[in-house]
């Protein structure tokens, strides 16, 4: 009897590919509606090329088929339910910059309320005919015309010349306009808008959109800025309190280092809020911080934990706060009485954009991992178990039977263990050797987490034929505040040894080839990889995005003075020491690996001109080096299409070196 070609040929899968990464639909943004019955979030589609588009979907709570709640050539975003659940009230780009539209779930069509000269960044409810809007401000404009006047400042102003007294010039990848952003009440009937906080302060800061909160009653709101002289060297970010009808600013938890994120409690005694105690540094440990609305006590409910307090909603109760935190490479879902006692893990996983129901019973999230985009789920809270709502992207991943990555560990600098990622191809064959790449993350405060990326996917590099190893080295959070703290003023200390020892590790694996091993990173990966090309041989080839190359030149150009401040030990005029020691550009006689160099000319956090500097002493060294520059994109590569490219110039230069 003869076999089947099935039964004697297994069929490899398809590699996965760049634009099947991008083919793939991104859901964000999950919030439950006050019934509990239906779960809104947001789906972007990418059709390369052609079009970007993100439109809102519902579907319910309990379970069912998802459908389509808009659908519009622009945007629709930020969908969030009216207090009373009959409406819903999203962001969209339809006419222009992004406004605020409402739509009745009974039927009809949306209805915009915002006509804000500068657009709408992000807005919240406060009652069912007032919404509380983020828009930018020119500090000069007050009373009632401050919109009018904004637009007229800047129809005046021009492109043409640029001038500033002091810093920020510029930040991540915009130069500063003279704008502000502000909060403002709005009259959901008339678009009648009230500027809430006047003044030449961002509010919310540089943290976000999301620093800002609407008291239950709507009667107040709670919002943060940063009032230093000096914003550029400052991470002393505070929050305050303001009527909804405006007024005076009530300042409350102040701390030398960062508060942020305000919640009111639903019964609107207490605000919860995250905080860092020390001032100037950007990557200390969040403590949950509870601030009582009649005492004005504050009180400190995490200290013992020692991990990074999130995403923060209340039980409906009052007595309960939930938050997400770090642990790991994971984000699970805790829960501490706002009472006082010790946090309990409600769910593991990797669990971000939280949304309480108000029965209390489940929280509704976005769950991710290494292998898999987020989908929308619900977690219930009491016996920890994840149901998901959508499937939507199964059907195409099916293509591909991706592995999951494998979390490993192994000893580290000083014998101090360090958790890595091992992602393997999907026609994986043990008896195969497989070139390996090894990936270092930014930050250096960052973690390489169980969570979906677009950039930097681990499964495009091992869809290319690679065993992927991305280590979490020393400065990487969720593991303990002493671990991040250790990579600060040693930059090419410690942390290049996890790396170097975990490139050991790697590449004493069976099925991997310890002849072509290569290496990238971004940002301060890029930096590590810079780094690594003065002081090893054992790589086939590095890949550097916005790595940092002549840290002299960063601390002088950088838009975020603080950061440098504290990781390098101050300007370079004041101290020396860690430039002079853990700068690649002193050792770059040392550098001869072949080595590919992206940069972005909109990079204003690791200004262009480190990649250039670096390419320019490659070349004229002959050093094989390849320059690739995205004239449009900042810190990141964004746009899809250039992302294809991005793939395509990596993956194209790491198979021509590991052959």
């Amino acid at each position: 009897m003869m076999l089947s070609a099935a039964v004697l040929f297994t069929l490899a899968v398809p590699d996965f590919t760049a634009k099947d990464l991008h083919s793939l639909k991104r859901l964000a943004d999950p919030q439950i509606s006050p019934d509990g019955k239906w779960v809104l979030y947001q789906q972007t589609s990418i059709d390369l090329g052609k079009s970007r588009n993100t439109d809102l979907f519902i579907v319910p709570a309990a379970g069912g088929a998802p459908r389509a709640l808009t659908s519009h050539p622009k945007s629709d975003s930020q969908g969030r339910f009216s207090k009373d659940g009959s409406q819903v009230a999203f962001l969209s780009s339809r006419d222009g910059a992004p406004q605020v539209y409402v739509l009745d779930l009974a039927g009809g069509e949306a209805r915009r309320v915002t006509n804000l000269s500068q657009g709408v960044a992000s807005f919240r409810w406060a009652s069912a005919d007032r919404l509380v809007a983020v828009s930018d401000v020119h500090p000069a404009c007050t009373g009632e015309d401050f919109d009018a006047c904004t637009k007229k400042k800047v129809e005046e102003k021009g492109e043409s010349v640029r001038v500033y007294d002091k810093l920020f010039v510029r930040h991540w990848d915009t130069w500063e306009d003279g704008l502000r952003s502000h909060v403002l009440s709005v009259d959901v009937k008339t678009g009648k808008a009230t500027d809430l906080t006047p003044g030449d302060f961002d509010v919310p800061p540089y943290a976000g959109p999301d620093d800002f909160d609407v008291a239950p009653d709507g009667s107040e709101v709670a919002f943060g800025r940063n009032e230093d002289k000096e914003e550029s060297t400052s991470t002393n970010a505070e929050l305050f309190t303001v009527s909804s009808t405006g007024g005076a600013a009530k300042k409350f938890g102040a701390n030398p280092g960062f508060d942020g994120l305000p919640r009111y409690s639903p019964d609107g005694s207490m605000i919860a809020y995250h905080a860092q105690m020390r001032a100037g540094f950007e990557a200390d440990r969040w403590r949950l911080m509870v601030y009582d609305r009649r005492t004005g006590a504050t009180r400190n409910l995490t200290e013992p934990f020692d991990r990074n307090v999130d995403e923060i909603a209340w039980s409906p109760d009052s007595k309960t706060i939930y938050f997400t935190a770090g642990d790991g490479p994971q984000n699970p879902l805790f829960a501490i009485p706002a009472a006082g006692g010790s946090p309990r893990k409600v769910a593991d996983g990797h669990l971000t954009q939280l949304s309480i129901s108000k029965d209390g019973l489940k929280a509704v999230m976005a769950q991710d991992s290494l292998r898999k985009p987020a989908d929308v789920v619900t977690v219930d809270l009491a016996t920890g178990k994840i149901t998901r709502l959508t499937e939507t992207n199964d059907a195409a991943l099916a293509n591909f039977a991706l592995l999951p990555s494998e979390s490993v560990s192994y000893a580290g600098a000083l014998g101090k263990p360090v958790q890595a990622w091992i992602t393997k191809p999907a026609n994986f064959d043990a008896s195969k050797k497989y070139p390996l790449l090894v990936i270092v993350h930014g930050g250096p405060q960052s973690v390489f987490a169980d969570a979906w990326s677009y950039r930097w996917n681990p499964q495009v590099f091992a869809g290319a034929g690679f065993v992927v190893f991305m280590p979490n080295p020393r400065g990487s959070t969720g593991f303990g505040q002493a671990f991040v703290d250790d990579v600060s003023k040693d930059w090419g200390g410690k942390a290049f040894e996890d790396v170097m020892k975990g490139t050991d590790f790697a590449s004493a694996l069976p099925y991997v080839d310890k002849d072509r091993v290569l290496a990238a990173g971004a940002s301060y990966g890029g930096y590590m990889v810079n780094w690594m090309c003065t002081q090893t041989k054992r790589f086939k080839a590095f890949v550097s995005h916005d790595g940092l190359y002549n840290l002299e030149s960063m601390a002088a150009s950088t838009e975020e003075q603080w950061f440098t401040d504290w990781d390098l030990g101050g300007p370079p005029w004041k101290d020396r020491t860690q430039y002079e020691k853990f700068s690649p550009h002193r050792f770059i006689t040392q550098c001869t690996t072949p080595t590919l160099i992206i940069h972005n000319d909109r990079d204003y956090r690791v200004p262009v001109e480190q990649g250039l500097q670096f390419f320019t002493a490659l070349q004229r060294q002959n050093v094989p080096s390849r320059l690739v520059m995205f004239p449009e994109e900042n810190h990141w590569v964004l746009k899809a299409e250039n992302s294809v490219r991005w793939y395509d110039e990596v993956l194209g230069w790491l198979k021509k070196w590991a052959n």
